[in-house]
Formats: structure tokens, sequence, C-alpha cells
């Protein structure tokens, strides 16, 4: 599968938590207890990659590249999702998750941030 480093690059980020959620049948991301980042599949079973992005990168995004799509199964305005077989470059899918990370990171209390920046 295309992206074979998603996992190692999200959990490479201060804070973050990994978890499956069997109902979902989809391992989440998230830290301070938000989830930034969702890796399952779409009712087909096509692997999908859903992240939570600023709407206006996320509607820049789904017009340049058909793989990106409305979150699936998701809020549409803040939530987009990468097909895993597709061909979005490594670099893009990158900054997206770094996006991502950073917008539940900020999201958070102040407080909250420091701790996970600071530990």
């Amino acid at each position: 599968m295309p992206y074979p480093w998603i996992d190692a690059y999200c959990l490479s980020k201060k804070g973050v938590v990994k978890d499956y959620k069997e109902e979902w049948e989809a391992t989440r991301y998230q830290v301070g207890g938000k989830m930034f980042a969702m890796q399952g599949g779409d009712k087909e079973g096509n692997p999908i990659f859903t992240l939570k992005l600023p709407p206006d990168f996320g509607r820049f995004l789904r017009q340049q590249y058909p793989d990106i799509v409305p979150g699936y199964y998701m809020n549409k305005e803040h939530w987009n999702s990468l097909f895993l077989q597709g061909a979005v470059p490594d670099d893009l899918v990158r900054e997206m998750i770094d996006k991502a990370y950073e917008t539940v990171l900020r999201s958070l209390p102040k407080r909250v941030q420091r701790d996970i920046e600071e530990g």
C-alpha cells in the first residue's frame, strides 16, 4: 500500500496517542484526547485516511486532487478523506498530517498545548 510511513509519521508528533475503534474498524490518531486523523476504509473496503483540516485548505485540495474527497462519514466542512490507493504526493500527505495535527493542537486549551509541547 502507498504511504507505509503514515503511522510512524503521525506517532512521531508530540503527545499523539493511537487507538483502534472496533465499531468503526479504524485506527485513530489523537492529541489532547481529540482526533486529528483516522485510517480505515470506505463501505467498499477501499483504504482511506481521513484528516481534520482548515476548511479553505481542504476545499483547495479537493479541487486539485480527485483522490481527496469530503470526509467519509465525517463533517464535510472540516474533514477530508484521502484514498490511499491514489496518487497524492508524499510531501502533500505529510503537509496534510502536519496541518491536521496543528489544527487540533491549537484548538486545545493553552495549558494543555503547553503540557504537550513541553512533554
